[in-house]
């Protein structure tokens, strides 16, 4: 929940949450909801706790709708009962003093999510596992962990984010590119945005479709790579300036024209107008006010 200007609480595509959150209960076999009268809850919480919601931009309030199961028996089977239940919490910007670009390292061991599983899902069964591997990423010196998939090393996702890799592509023409929707990536709705953003634009091509790491190491050794980053909800959007690949660091293009720049043009056009909607600085149905 962001402030505008003019004091009042706005949401950010809370119907996209609301669907998500209700495909992750059904795959739990939890009940399903009705996500309209669920996001009335939300607002009037919001209308309650109104002192929560931060003012100022960058600062927001978090929230964090939640199932469980409720069932007083131990077993694994079917929950005949469940809470459905919302975390707030104030935040401030996830960049206090500006971007930051962020380094990763190839996880050439772990998995995130594979073909059958839930990796499609807002599961906290999709997180645990990952506090090892980016513990391991820290302790050589890395900040996140890209995270790939089979013998090619296709690309998921980058620690807790949907990415993105904005290239000349073999084909000589630019490309923004971030792995489809096979089941294995979760759907988010900033990953969302971005694409429709871009696709809007029309500057140029936008792609859903696999990409492997040593196709963007190949890029960066031929020049082609522009920039990398990472999007979610709570950084809206995580440039990335290096990435650690079977011994190589291939260093990853922020801005040409700025060596002290810690985003690319691009990544900074998709931050700064998502940040302009989500506050009402820009008109839009994606902006909900409460």
């Amino acid at each position: 929940a962001y402030r505008d200007t003019q004091g009042k609480v706005r949401l950010f595509r809370p119907d996209k949450n609301m669907e998500r959150l209700n495909s992750s209960a059904e795959r739990l076999y939890l009940p399903q909801f009705d996500g309209e009268q669920v996001l009335a809850c939300i607002k009037e919480l919001l209308r309650t706790e109104e002192r929560w919601v931060p003012h100022g931009r960058g600062y927001s309030l978090y929230l964090r709708p939640t199932m469980i199961s409720t069932e007083n028996t131990l077993g694994v089977h079917r929950s005949n009962s469940a809470k459905l239940f919302v975390i707030a919490s104030p935040c401030g910007p996830y960049f206090p003093t500006g971007f930051k670009a962020v380094s990763l390292y190839c996880d050439e061991t772990n998995v995130r999510a594979w073909p059958g599983g839930v990796g499609n899902k807002k599961l906290g069964a999709n997180y645990a596992p990952s506090i090892g591997p980016q513990v391991a990423a820290e302790d050589k010196g890395y900040q996140q962990v890209l995270w790939t998939i089979g013998e090619e090393y296709e690309l998921m996702e980058v620690g807790t984010m949907n990415l993105f890799v904005y290239w000349r592509n073999d084909a000589g023409e630019l490309e923004l590119v971030t792995p489809p929707l096979d089941g294995t990536i979760l759907p988010g709705v900033t990953r969302d945005s971005v694409l429709e953003l871009a696709r809007g634009w029309g500057d140029f091509k936008v792609s859903e479709r696999k990409i492997t790491m040593k196709q963007v190491a190949r890029a960066s050794d031929e020049g082609r790579l522009l920039e990398v980053f990472g999007a979610g909800t709570a950084c809206v959007v995580t440039p990335v300036n290096r990435i650690h690949f079977q011994g190589t660091d291939y260093h990853v293009p922020l801005d040409p024209a700025d060596a002290t720049s810690q985003a690319g043009p691009l990544a900074a056009r998709v931050y700064d107008t998502l940040f302009a909607i989500q506050y009402g600085e820009q008109p839009s149905k994606w902006s909900v006010v409460v």
